[in-house]
């Protein structure tokens, strides 16, 4: 049973037009009508809409599942090689029923180190992509297949695809004896949790996904006879919020949640300059912003089970489409930062170039404005729009290098500003579209490390450290070219130049 909660219900005035209208609207949802977001929108709307069937369709998929599972049942170690869509979704199914998922949405190799030196003939790798063509993760699929014949392992009996039918990698991988599993292609990334994306590595590592379709087919049937629910949500998000909320998942038991609601919602609403933004929380409320929560209080509280929540946000996110008079469905400036990432690995040409800082303060390279730290810091808070946000984007090892995520809390407490944090390079697949399509009041704070040790991508002239700086800089670029502040921080020495950066926050 999902229930809504929360001082935001009290605002609600369900004999509103705007109300009337998203009634209407989830009325014609409930029908798959690819019109919805008007007409420029209803190519893409028009096949991307069987999300809406995932709880009773993905049931087809359940006997295959579980001969995989029974196949692959002497794996100790399941590896998923996804990002975004493809692994926000598994990562917290995983940690909500706690099971371990090495989640590989990273292209830093001190990251991919922590994987690298496992027993090969103990792990199973999941490489999951609706084309293949993304890089990280053909990357990582060239990098686990060298890896698997190292140690004469034929990495067919090691490595599980998940793709779209007909896809580039759907063919290659079936032409060269991978066991594959086809995804809907009707469904976007970011709504494919409860497709093949989402339920074959929970499946794999012995989570019952008949559970999570069952849960979610019951709210779904629960909110098509009474939308009131998701129609009070979607009209508070479009209509009571603004362009900030606050997310937090502590307290219901489902942690990560708030990370993959920040990628559905800011992907899919961050355009024509009109989009929400989540702000994830470590914990509470932020009494500046509309908040949600998944227990305790707040200005919407959703309480529900895992699957629920995942089918109760993508409707809403669709209904919010509707009334913010967006596309919740593309993402044109993802491809944008693919774009840039390519040009750079171009005019590289396999070798990465030596990158001057305006100054150096202890461990911590400089780009940007300031001769010391404090001072750099201190610029660049001065340089934001005074109803602007700042995101950091650490393109760091989120094992090794966790510490890191303190300095969102104490970004916001001195700058007075919603701070929003992000691993690179997953986020460019998330946030990074709100980012360049959302409200131009952005700042962007870059986070570097130096490498320890690279690892070389298979068939390419470039390996793991090259590859994560051009999606850094490639990025940067991009936001450079919108006028944004912008500050680059690179961290020599990983652990000591984190403990410099928190430590000068602290003083200012």
């Amino acid at each position: 049973m999902s229930r809504l909660s929360g001082k935001a219900i009290l605002q609600i005035d369900r004999a509103d037009a705007r109300y009337v209208a998203l009634v209407a609207a989830h009325e014609r949802l409930a029908r798959k009508d690819a019109t919805l977001w008007g007409a420029e929108a209803a190519i893409e709307a028009a096949v991307r809409l069987n999300w809406i069937d995932l709880p009773e369709a993905s049931r087809d998929l359940l006997p295959a599942l579980d001969a995989l599972s029974a196949k692959h049942r002497d794996k100790l170690t399941v590896v998923l090689c996804g990002m975004g869509g493809s692994s926000l979704g598994p990562e917290v199914i995983a940690r909500t029923y706690n099971r371990e998922l090495f989640i590989l949405d990273s292209t830093d190799p001190n990251y991919i180190a922590h994987i690298a030196n496992s027993d090969a003939s103990k792990m199973l790798v999941v490489v999951s992509s609706k084309s293949g063509a993304t890089i990280e993760t053909a990357s990582q699929r060239a990098f686990f297949e060298k890896l698997f014949r190292d140690a004469n392992l034929a990495p067919q009996d090691y490595i599980v695809i998940v793709t779209d039918p007909g896809s580039p990698l759907d063919s290659s991988a079936k032409a060269d004896g991978y066991s594959v599993i086809n995804a809907d292609p009707h469904v976007g990334g970011r709504f494919s949790v409860l497709s093949a994306f989402g339920l074959v590595p929970s499946a794999l590592i012995g989570v019952d996904v008949s559970v999570l379709l069952d849960n979610a087919s019951e709210t779904k049937a629960a909110f098509l006879k009474d939308p009131t629910m998701v129609v009070d949500m979607a009209y508070a998000i479009a209509y009571k919020a603004d362009q900030y909320m606050s997310f937090c998942d502590g307290g219901s038991g489902m942690p990560g949640l708030s990370d993959w609601v920040e990628q559905l919602v800011a992907e899919s609403t961050g355009k024509n300059q009109v989009g929400r933004l989540p702000i994830v929380i470590e914990a509470g409320t932020n009494a500046d912003t509309f908040s949600v929560a998944y227990a305790g209080v707040a200005d919407l509280v959703i309480e529900s089970d895992l699957a629920s929540q995942f089918i109760i946000w993508e409707w809403v996110t669709a209904l919010v489409g509707v009334a913010l008079g967006i596309d919740p469905f593309n993402q044109p400036n993802v491809t944008e930062a693919k774009a840039a990432t390519a040009t750079l690995l171009d005019q590289w040409a396999g070798v990465l170039p030596t990158f001057s800082p305006n100054a150096q303060d202890g461990e911590i390279e400089i780009f940007g404005n300031g001769d010391s730290l404090t001072s750099a810091i201190k610029n660049f808070i001065n340089a934001i729009p005074s109803d602007g946000y700042i995101a950091v984007m650490a393109y760091l090892d989120r094992i090794t290098d966790a510490k890191i995520v303190e300095l969102r809390a104490l970004l916001s407490e001195k700058s007075h500003r919603p701070v929003t944090f992000g691993w690179g390079p997953r986020f460019l697949h998330s946030t990074g579209q709100f980012h360049k399509g959302g409200q131009q009041n952005g700042a962007f704070l870059q986070i570097t490390g130096d490498v320890a040790q690279d690892f070389a991508i298979p068939g390419q002239s470039f390996g793991f450290k090259t590859l994560i700086s051009a999606q850094a800089l490639g990025d940067a670029a991009a936001l450079a070219k919108r006028k944004y502040p912008l500050l680059r921080l690179n961290l020599i020495n990983r652990s000591v130049g984190i403990d410099e950066l928190l430590d000068a926050l602290k003083a200012i």
